[in-house]
């Protein structure tokens, strides 16, 4: 298996499902207009037989957080403005190959690619706007953060200090 950037004439979109509908429909019918608008970008997990298949995707986009959001260790020797960020938009396993690993593996490469992408442009954290508790806890398992503010299932993950 390896990750691609969506294809919309190559991997089959209509086939994947992931259990959330929200999910299944986002892949289908935005991601490729979101990555042609300059949006977001859909990373996907195929089979290396059969690369039209899509075994899970992510979606990252660029972001910023406001630093009183970050807790006070992570504050320290910032800029006193909003901290850049990369944001996991969306984040899914095909049914079928849940329970596989896949999840930790699409996440790691978000993680890749945003540190790959700190040493052309300022990231300082990973975002993650988690769709509900068990997909929260998934990303606090993976060393995310919850932030300061309200809302409980925005979460962040520093990405160090170079």
């Amino acid at each position: 298996m390896h990750f691609d950037l969506l294809d919309p004439r190559l991997h089959d979109r209509d086939g994947f499902f992931c259990g959330e509908p929200t999910l299944d429909a986002y892949l289908r019918k935005q991601a490729g207009q979101h990555q042609r608008d300059g949006i977001a970008t859909t990373h996907v997990l195929v089979d290396d037989i059969d690369v039209a298949r899509i075994l899970g995707y992510c979606s990252l986009a660029a972001a910023q957080m406001n630093l009183q959001d970050l807790r006070p260790a992570d504050r320290k020797r910032l800029p006193g403005y909003p901290v850049p960020a990369v944001r996991i938009g969306r984040l899914a396993v095909a049914s079928g190959e849940q329970g596989n690993g896949y999840g930790s593996l699409l996440l790691g490469h978000a993680v890749n690619c945003s540190v790959r992408l700190r040493g052309q442009l300022g990231v300082r954290v990973l975002l993650a706007d988690a769709l509900n508790d068990r997909a929260a806890a998934f990303y606090r398992d993976h060393g995310f953060h919850a932030t300061t503010t309200e809302r409980t299932r925005t979460l962040y993950l520093p990405l160090g200090k170079g």
